[in-house]
Formats: C-alpha cells, structure tokens, sequence
C-alpha cells in the first residue's frame, strides 16, 4: 500500500514574476494614435471652438464698448494679456522643438565625422558642443580643458572623444542621478500603495519628469508638448529594440539571483516598475546627448537600479 503523502510539505506554487504592469500601462498609453479621422475631427472641433471663441471675446469687448468706455479698454487689455500669453507659450514650444532638433542634428554630425574620419567636421561638432554650454558653470572646467588639449589633437575620432570626456561627464552624472530618483519613486509607491491608478499615475508623472529633466541637462529644455513627443519617442525607441520586454534574465539581472521569490509580489512589482524606469531613463539620455556613448561608457541598468533601490530591496 502506498504511503499518505502530506500536502502540507509540498513546497509553495511558486507566483508568476512581476510584469511591471504600471509601466506597461504607461507604455501603451503613451504609444495610442488615434485614426487620420479621429485626428481631423479634433483639429475641427478645435478651430471651431477657437474660432467661436475669439467671435464671443470681439462681441463682447466691442458691446461692453458700446455701454461703458472704461470697461469696455478694461476687457480690452485683458483679451490683449489672454493672446499676448498665448502667443507666448507657443513661441516657447517651437523654441523647445529647435533646442530638441539642435540635439539631434549635432549628434549626427558627430556620428558622421566619426565614420568619415573628418577632422573639420568633427571641429565644427565640438565647436557647437563648447557653445551649446558655454554659459554653464557645470561645464566651465571641462570647456577649459578641453580648450588646453584640442589644439594638439589631429584625429576626429580623438577629439571626439575628448570633447565627449570633458564636456559630458558631469552632465552624464547628473542624468543618473535623476534616473535613480524617478526609479526609486516609482518603485516604492509601487510597492506601498495599493491602489492600481496611483501607481499607474506616479508612473506616467515621473517618467514624464524624468526625461524632461534630462533634456534641460544636455540643453535641450524641452516644453509641454515637446515633453510628451519625446516621450513618444524614448517609449518608441526602445519597445522597436524590444528592451521593454521583461525577461527572467532582466528581473534577475536587477533584483538580484532569486530576491523576487523572497519579496511580495507587490514589492517585486514595484522593483520591475523601477527597473523599467531606470531602462526609458537610459534610452532619455541616449536621444537627448549631443553625442553617442562612445568614449564614456553607457550607463548599465541594473546598476542604476542597485543605487536607486539600496536599502529597499534585502540582501543575502
């Protein structure tokens, strides 16, 4: 006769790992475009409104006219505020679409004076480097370096490479340090509260800060809107290269041979959800360098996730 097997001695069904699902939501949500369609009627629906409104605003400033002269250049000046600010603001988002598209295009010319072993043009790339931040004091010490040693320099790939060393070390230091503080937040609040949107929130808040912020730190300030199709475009990048995938290899590569089987599955949540931040933080910086990881080397994310996550995630 057989021998009763126990079922309390089975070992436990292990859980299914962590899927960083916040993330995923922002991921997808950041990726929708609606129909050709969709897009016109709300260009539409936006001229009309606008359109309407600007009637109402002349109507009522040109009655208001019409009964009380004092009131009438009061609502006058107002509209005039209203348009002047508007202008405004989007005077300041084309100009955070040039800064952007300044990036882009000496990042290229750096790409191509490297493959083409052009010394001039790797000049004129260094050149628009050492104005891109010749007003920062976070580069002064490096722009003075940089000047003693180019003169003595007669290979493009060599300047390149120095101009990359001096000019973008320190701004690299503080794009880490910004990524391991939008993955720790988005991380613990993961991990902390339980509720589905607030992580999912916290999220989409912090990423959209994050590469924001590492934009203004290579100079390329970016606007609202220039904020959001950057945005697009980091989430873009990277799920073309798959990197949005999770894998074991990933997971255990940030938490660390098998911590996730020891954690809730909660705080594993919140550790992929960290991981998948430090990854779009990476791939901020690549798109928004004046220059590709060359001579520097390019920031590896499960050590952004190790200093961002020290202390929260036990060891042993």
């Amino acid at each position: 006769m057989a021998e009763a097997v126990d079922p309390s001695l089975a070992p436990p069904v292990p859980d299914a790992l962590p899927e960083g699902q916040a993330m995923q939501a922002v991921v997808a949500l950041s990726q929708k475009r609606g129909s050709a369609l969709t897009r016109f009627a709300v260009w539409a629906f936006g001229a009309l409104f606008t359109f309407a409104l600007s009637v109402a605003a002349y109507d009522f400033v040109v009655g208001l006219l019409a009964r009380n002269v004092v009131l009438g250049w009061a609502a006058f000046a107002l509209v005039v505020v209203a348009v002047t600010a508007g202008v405004i603001l989007a005077l300041r988002e084309w100009a955070a679409f040039l800064r952007l598209g300044r990036l882009d295009g000496l990042r290229s010319r750096a790409v191509d004076a490297r493959a083409a072993a052009d010394l001039k043009s790797a000049r004129r790339v260094v050149a628009g480097l050492v104005g891109l931040y010749g007003a920062r004091a976070d580069t002064a010490w490096g722009r003075a370096r940089l000047a003693e040693r180019e003169g003595e320099v007669m290979d493009a790939d060599a300047l390149l490479a120095l101009a990359e060393r001096e000019l973008l070390a320190t701004l690299d230091a503080e794009a880490r340090l910004v990524i391991e503080g939008a993955a720790r937040q988005v991380a613990t609040v993961t991990a902390l509260v339980p509720l589905a949107l607030a992580d999912v929130a916290t999220a989409a808040v912090a990423n959209l800060r994050m590469i924001r912020r590492i934009a203004e730190i290579y100079g390329g300030r970016s606007g609202s809107f220039g904020s959001l199709k950057l945005l697009r475009r980091v989430f873009g990048s990277l799920l073309a290269a798959g990197a949005l995938a999770l894998t074991d290899d990933m997971i255990g590569s940030v938490a660390g041979g098998g911590v996730l089987s020891k954690l809730s599955r909660r705080f594993g949540e919140g550790v992929v959800n960290g991981a998948l931040t430090a990854r779009v933080g990476v791939a901020a910086m690549e798109l928004c360098r004046p220059m590709p990881f060359v001579a520097l080397e390019r920031p590896a994310v499960s050590s952004l996730v190790s200093r961002a996550l020290a202390g929260l995630v036990p060891r042993g």
